[in-house]
């Protein structure tokens, strides 16, 4: 499947943003969103299962950032809620194919597609 994010920017600390990502062909994967700061590597975000009823979120953005899908639009979508200048970073979106609909893993070597990635800066 092709991935393309959108709604990066440039925003303040305690700003939102919603990152929405778009995938062409199926919707029948896991998805997940990682980031990567400069000089550092790809960090899991979240993740969402296949059947939408499991998500699952890096300790540093529980009760902030929430993940959902829209199978019917194809998208995938990343609220960003009270960022802080330490979720600096591209974000990326991945689609992981996978036979189970409660698997939302964390680890982005299962994760085969890709997007290009939206860049997010955050001002303190």
């Amino acid at each position: 499947v092709q991935l393309v994010e959108s709604g990066g920017g440039m925003v303040q600390a305690g700003s939102s943003l919603r990152l929405s990502c778009r995938i062409a062909g199926s919707s029948r994967f896991a998805m997940g969103w990682f980031r990567q700061a400069p000089g550092k590597e790809r960090d899991f975000v979240a993740a969402i299962s296949r059947g939408n009823s499991v998500t699952n979120y890096a300790d540093s953005v529980k009760g902030r950032f929430i993940i959902s899908r829209d199978a019917a639009k194809n998208f995938v979508y990343l609220q960003m809620n009270d960022l802080k200048s330490e979720d600096t970073a591209v974000y990326f979106c991945a689609a992981r194919p996978t036979p189970s609909t409660t698997d939302a893993s964390s680890r982005a070597h299962e994760y085969v597609d890709w997007g290009p990635g939206t860049q997010v800066s955050v001002s303190s």
